[in-house]
């Protein structure tokens, strides 16, 4: 094993058709036209002495050691910044120009500490690499007089150090947060020598505006911008390149190890989703796989009053498998069933599913993705075809007007959020649909040409009055609906969405948009060039999701934005695997790839693989699971790797189901809310443990590789594999390769992908069908024609959600996530992400809190119907007067406690946008808090034994 080192350009490539050539050291060379000197010289194996150059980042020509000599013209030239030009002759090695770098080294190091041996960069520095690339010796300077030397570190950021005494101001740093972040949280101060980086107004990194992305660290040359924990552990030895287990971007990098010590995680410029970059999840709060709290050990009990017990791997699978059976014995094989994570890979998944369709022979399974992108799902597949995105993350930059609609990308999506910015600073329009005010309606060189305040709950209505817009004022793409759409359901859909009551002037009393603003917009989706639709969770959990996802697809029929870069229909998805976890068959009605289970020759194909006869009706879905446990018909449940207590809504509903089933079994890495409940607990694995795939939002199907062993001693699919077997089904798999290859021979569009594939080329996006090398997917969808064949328009009714305010509940509470965590934060409250988030707080409006005599900071009483909870109360002006919001990450929080059964007619996606409620001063915990706080204090105890018997 080694560390994989990336070649570093210098500068970006450009694109062009037009060819040039040009002479470097006597060599011929034939590049782009715009390549700059110092990029063909790399195509060409010639390396020219660089510091401020960087190919992540546009060519600056600050630090003036890239210099080269070019016949024909005046001086040297800095190589990064000069394009190459026909016939062109260029030297990189002159005695001119050694003497010059020389120079320009020695000033760099006669203001620099010289201490590298004991500097944290040592072996990882650029600036120790060009004095010795250049043949510095000595540096006639001396050092002394002004310097910069006791210049004072900046600690205050919990993952990375700044230390200006090292800084050499070449503004890499800068450039990175700016071109690469778009945060614009670090500037330069001060001219001259008194030039320096300076986070904010002379401010600290934790008090900046710096979101600890990691694109300055990456990008630093020095030591001046290092992370602790290569400043702990040193530097690391090998790498191994892996997949980011947190949102559904799907970021590839680097795991850098000394030993079975993960020392650092650095995105991969080849990565197909981040191409080099990050956010401060992904590049450090990866911590969480080696905290104290893991359970390494399978744990039984009778009771769920009854404390664990601590047991080998096969008595609990035995143990499980006994209990099981004896339920389906005494209540039939339709009382058990099991649900899927959408954070444990493609493979992992694929054997629950199998486990619980095979051995425990019923279609009780479902997903996380019921709660969060089920009417995705749903409604991709009755307009286009397929459930899933239309395009790739690189078509953003084509986009010309990009519609956000109940998505906050740059929290929930950091990575792509930044390239999206990158294209709106490049001139791109953008409309933002949300009812609170996020980040991309106006941030540094941002701003939303429209932003559509719409009160939660009217999606439909405002999707609706766009549409209606764009039929009555004749901006319909008449040549693609005739050729791509079915005529029929057309001339349906027209008829209803040119009625007034989709009118923006009829609707704009119930969905608190002014209408001339939705005609602005409309006209501008419309006629603005290539038009791209993104949205999230505050579009699909609704009542009324499925039907707003259809109506987007709407959208985007009528204006002919399908098919092509720079356009599509993009649901943002939320976790690392929610589209992997939906493809490989964890919906009660549909097997491995979407293929609907009463389908006989689908089926037949199954059993035939599996040799096993399967049940051709589907199965209960997580809310039904509830439903049945209550009524005493369903009393088993496996659950991988999901906090259901905590995610799931009307949090007291999901306990007392729970309570009232005989056996529960969870797997996961921590002691999470659902454990409580449980019978038996299987310890998981961390993504760095894992070996698999993850499909991010783009379908992109990546490699997720092992950079340590099993922490537990088994991998997770061992677990399903031995309670099938236990159950009377064998199952068996020696690699976890070998599921994959039965994945690829039983799922269509999966025929192409295989390991070994994607260990050659990086990565594929289904559909992915042929085996060579050069098939690495489809990146776009729908290019020809779509996959259901014609277009399908759907009439989509807006029906306003049954859950209103009223006299006692006149708020509605939103919800949403933050940054710094992910999802129920199981996984981020156990890393120094807490520093910036270390608890859920209600933004209210400030009428709404001067109403209530609601302060700042305010502890606060938010009810519902359903319950009640205490948090405390932020004042902010981003939500509406009679909106509230809140984030769940905090167990302790119980946010759910609030949220409502209401949920998508379709699919049964919870409502959790839309809940009413009420605020009131409070300085007394929830009772629910309460008993919360009993139940922690048991889980930390059953942690610290754990660490003991550990030691």
């Amino acid at each position: 094993m080694t560390l994989i080192h990336e070649t570093d350009y210098g500068t970006p490539a450009r694109v062009s058709e037009t060819l040039v050539t040009l002479e470097i050291d006597g060599r011929a060379i034939t590049v782009p036209e715009g390549t700059s000197v110092m990029r063909a010289a790399m195509d060409a194996g010639i390396t020219v002495p660089k510091l401020c150059a960087t190919d992540s980042l546009e060519p600056f020509g600050s630090c003036r050691l890239c210099a080269v000599e070019i016949e024909g013209r005046r001086g040297t030239p800095a190589s990064c910044t000069t394009p190459v030009a026909p016939g062109m002759k260029v030297h990189t090695q002159t005695d001119k120009l050694a003497k010059l770098r020389r120079g320009v080294m020695e000033l760099y190091i006669s203001d620099h500490p010289l201490d590298c041996l004991t500097c944290a960069a040592n072996g990882d520095c650029e600036l120790q690499d060009m004095a010795g690339a250049v043949g510095l010796r000595n540096v006639r300077y001396g050092f002394e007089g002004e310097n910069h030397r006791a210049a004072a570190k900046d600690e205050s950021n919990p993952y990375f150090t700044f230390d200006a005494s090292k800084c050499i101001v070449c503004s890499r740093c800068v450039r990175a947060c700016q071109e690469t972040q778009g945060t614009f949280a670090l500037t330069i101060d001060g001219r001259g020598f008194a030039s320096s980086v300076s986070p904010g107004a002379n401010e600290s990194f934790m008090d900046s505006e710096c979101v600890s992305c990691g694109a300055c660290v990456q990008a630093c040359p020095t030591a001046t911008l290092t992370e602790k924990s290569i400043i702990e552990h040193g530097q690391p030895e090998h790498s191994v390149i892996t997949t980011c287990a947190y949102c559904g971007v799907g970021c590839s990098f680097k795991a850098e190890l000394q030993g079975t010590t993960v020392v650092r995680m650095t995105p991969w410029k080849d990565g197909g989703a981040n191409e080099g970059h990050s956010c401060v999840k992904g590049r450090f709060a990866w911590g969480y796989a080696t905290h104290k709290d893991r359970i390494m050990k399978p744990m039984v009990r009778e009771k769920i009053t009854d404390p664990w017990r601590e047991v080998s791997w096969e008595e609990a699978v035995a143990y499980a498998a006994e209990r099981l059976k004896a339920v389906q014995a005494k209540y039939g094989r339709g009382s058990i069933g099991g649900i899927t994570s959408s954070r444990c890979t493609n493979e992992e998944v694929y054997v629950v599913q199998k486990m619980i369709r095979a051995a425990f022979g019923t279609n009780n399974i479902d997903t996380c993705a019921r709660v969060c992108h089920s009417p995705t799902g749903y409604g991709l597949s009755q307009t286009f075809g397929t459930s899933a995105g239309t395009q790739d993350f690189r078509s953003v930059d084509k986009s010309d007007v990009i519609l956000v609609i109940g998505a906050n990308p740059t929290d929930g999506h950091p990575v792509f959020g930044s390239r999206m910015k990158k294209r709106l600073r490049a001139g791109a329009k953008l409309i933002v649909v949300d009812p609170r005010r996020i980040d991309l309606v106006r941030s540094p060189h941002v701003q939303a040409e429209h932003h559509l305040q719409l009160q939660p709950g009217t999606n439909v209505a405002v999707v609706n009055a766009i549409a209606h817009v764009i039929v009555t004022e004749g901006l319909v793409n008449r040549p693609f609906v005739e050729g791509r759409c079915d005529p029929k359901e057309f001339a349906k859909w027209e008829a209803f969405i040119a009625e007034h009551r989709n009118s923006p002037e009829y609707l704009e009393s119930r969905t608190g948009v002014p209408a001339d603003q939705v005609r602005a917009a409309a006209r501008l989706y419309a006629t603005g060039g290539n038009a791209a639709i993104y949205y999230g969770l505050g579009v699909t959990e609704h009542s009324q999701g499925s039907s707003t996802v259809m109506a987007i697809a709407n959208l985007a029929m009528a204006t002919g934005n399908i098919g092509r870069e720079g356009v599509g229909v993009n649901p943002l998805r939320g976790q690392n695997n929610v589209q992997g976890s939906c493809d490989m068959g964890s919906f009660p009605h549909e097997l491995p790839g979407y293929r609907h289970v009463s389908d006989d020759v689908v089926r037949h194909e199954f059993e035939t693989a599996w040799g096993v006869t399967l049940d051709p009706e589907p199965g209960l879905r997580i809310p039904n699971m509830f439903d049945s446990a209550h009524d005493g018909s369903f009393r088993g449940l496996f659950v991988q790797g999901e906090d259901i207590v905590q995610s799931d809504p009307n949090t007291n509903h999901v306990t007392s189901a729970l309570e009232s089933l005989d056996i529960v079994i969870v797997q996961d890495l921590f002691l999470n809310e659902t454990a409580a409940f449980a019978h038996v607990f299987f310890p998981g694995t961390s993504f760095l443990e894992k070996d698999g795939t993850f499909t991010n939002a783009e379908r992109r199907i990546n490699r997720v590789r092992k950079a340590m062993p099993s922490k537990v001693g088994r991998d997770e699919h061992w677990v399903a594999c031995a309670l099938a077997t236990a159950m009377g089904y064998p199952m068996h798999y020696e690699t976890t390769s070998e599921i994959m290859d039965e994945i690829a021979r039983l799922t269509p569009t999966f025929r192409g992908v295989s390991f070994e594939k994607l260990d050659r080329v990086g990565s594929v996006q289904w559909p992915c069908t042929g085996f060579e090398d050069d098939d690495t997917g489809m990146a776009i969808m729908h290019e020809e024609s779509f996959a259901r064949g014609l277009g399908r328009f759907v009439i989509t009714e807006y029906v306003p959600t049954d859950e209103r305010t009223t006299r006692m509940y006149p708020l509605v509470l939103t919800t949403g996530r933050i940054l710094a965590h992910y999802n129920v934060g199981a996984q981020t409250r156990r890393t120094a992400n807490v520093a910036w988030h270390p608890e859920d707080v209600l933004e209210i409006n400030p009428v709404d809190a001067e109403i209530r005599g609601v302060k700042d900071g305010d502890m606060v009483s938010l009810a519902s119907r359903m319950g009640a909870t205490t948090l405390r109360a932020v004042i902010s002006d981003r939500m509406p007067a009679g909106v509230v919001y809140t984030t769940f990450h905090h167990p302790v929080t119980g946010a759910n406690v609030i949220t409502t059964e209401n949920s998508d007619w379709a699919t049964n996606c919870p409502e959790y946008k839309v809940t009413a409620v009420q605020v009131a001063r409070s300085n007394q915990p929830s009772d629910w808090q309460v008993d919360y706080a009993k139940n922690d204090i048991e889980r930390k105890r059953i942690a610290a034994a754990n660490v003991i018997a550990a030691e």
